[in-house]
C-alpha cells in the first residue's frame, strides 16, 4: 500500500471552464509528489514538491493565482508538519513569495520557530536567500476581476469565494512510513489586509502523526479554525474510525456547528486515504500501487494508470 500522495486542488464550485485545468493540476501534481516516493525520496519532499507545483499554476488559490485582499494585494499562507517528530513550519500573510510552502519548510528546518508572519517571514527568506519575486508576477487577470467585482457593496466574498479553487494541500506516507502533509493559500478573497486563515495553524491547516494520519484541508478558513478541522479528523482516527469515517464525521459537524463547507485529503499509517468533501466540488487526486485516481464531483472517482498519464 506504500508508498502514497493525496493532492486537494481546493474546495468550491469551480466554473465549467476552469474545472478541467484544474483536475489536470492535482493530476500533475500528485504525479510529481509518487514520482519523488518511488524513488525513495521522503514524505516531506513529496508533499512539498507537489503543493509547489500548484503555487506555480496560475488556476489555484496558492502562490501565482492567489486572490487578493482588500487593497488588490496577495497575502499569502503555508504550513507543512513532519509526522516523525510533529516539527511543523508556516509562514503567513507573506509577500513576494514564488513558493510559500518552501519558506514554510524552512521555517521548520531553520528556525526554533513554527510561524513567522509578514515582513518578519520576508526577512527570514531573504536571510535564507529565496529570492523575492514581484507581486504583479503573482497576480493574474482573473484575481484582479474577482477583486473589482467583489468591492461592490453588495457582494458576498465567501459565496464568490467557491466560484475558483482554493487552498491546495497534499499528504503522504513515503517507504519507511514516515507521514507528511503541507498546505498554502491566498487565503479569501477581499479579505481584510493582514487577515490569517486556517492554513498557517498546526491542527487547522493540516496535522501530520506518523502515529495516526496527515490531514490537509481546504474551504472556508474561518469556519475550519473554529472546529480545529484537522485535529478533530485525527482524534476521530485516534478513536479506531477510518480516514474516510473521520472526514465525513468532522465535516458533517463542520456544517452542522458554524455552517461552513470544506474538505480534506486523509491518509493513515497504513496508506488508507480519502478525499472528501461537503461542498460541491473539490479537485483531487492520488497516486498508489500505480494507478492515479482523480475525481471533481461528490461520488465521482476515476482510476488510470500512473505512468498511462505522465
Amino acid at each position: 500500500m506504500l508508498p502514497v500522495v493525496v493532492v486537494h486542488g481546493g474546495a468550491g464550485h469551480i466554473p465549467k471552464e476552469r474545472a478541467e485545468l484544474s483536475t489536470i493540476g492535482v493530476k500533475e501534481a500528485t504525479r510529481t509528489g509518487y514520482a519523488i516516493l518511488l524513488k525513495g525520496g521522503s514524505a516531506m519532499d513529496a508533499v512539498v514538491e507537489a503543493v509547489a507545483l500548484m503555487e506555480n499554476n496560475p488556476r489555484f488559490n496558492a502562490g501565482r493565482g492567489s486572490v487578493l485582499n482588500v487593497k488588490g494585494e496577495v497575502e499569502m499562507d503555508a504550513m507543512v508538519m513532519d509526522g516523525r517528530s510533529l516539527d511543523s513550519g508556516a509562514v503567513s500573510a507573506v509577500r513576494g513569495i514564488a513558493n510559500p510552502v518552501q519558506l514554510a519548510r524552512l521555517v521548520m528546518e531553520k528556525t526554533k520557530h513554527l510561524c513567522l508572519t509578514a515582513e518578519g517571514a520576508s526577512k527570514f527568506a531573504r536571510s535564507m536567500g529565496v529570492p523575492e519575486v514581484p507581486e504583479e508576477s503573482l497576480i493574474t487577470d482573473y484575481a484582479k476581476m474577482r477583486w473589482k467585482k467583489n468591492l461592490e457593496p453588495d457582494a458576498n466574498p465567501v459565496e464568490c469565494q467557491m466560484g475558483k479553487m482554493g487552498t491546495v494541500g497534499a499528504v503522504a506516507v513515503d517507504k519507511d512510513g514516515n507521514i507528511a502533509c503541507a498546505t498554502s493559500t491566498g487565503g479569501m478573497i477581499n479579505k481584510m489586509e493582514g487577515r490569517v486563515g486556517d492554513t498557517p495553524c498546526v491542527g487547522c491547516g493540516g496535522y501530520a502523526d506518523n502515529n495516526i494520519g496527515a490531514v490537509s484541508p481546504t474551504g472556508h478558513g474561518e469556519a475550519i479554525m473554529k472546529v480545529t478541522l484537522s485535529r478533530l479528523i485525527i482524534f476521530h482516527m485516534e478513536q479506531g474510525k477510518t480516514p474516510e469515517e473521520a472526514s465525513d464525521l468532522a465535516l458533517t459537524y463542520m456544517k452542522e456547528r458554524v455552517d461552513g463547507l470544506g474538505g480534506v485529503v486523509v491518509v493513515d499509517p497504513k496508506g488508507t486515504w480519502a478525499a472528501r468533501f461537503s461542498s460541491l466540488q473539490m479537485s483531487w487526486a492520488a497516486a498508489q500501487q500505480g494507478k492515479l485516481h482523480f475525481g471533481l464531483y461528490r461520488g465521482e472517482h476515476f482510476v488510470e494508470p500512473v505512468q498511462e498519464s505522465i
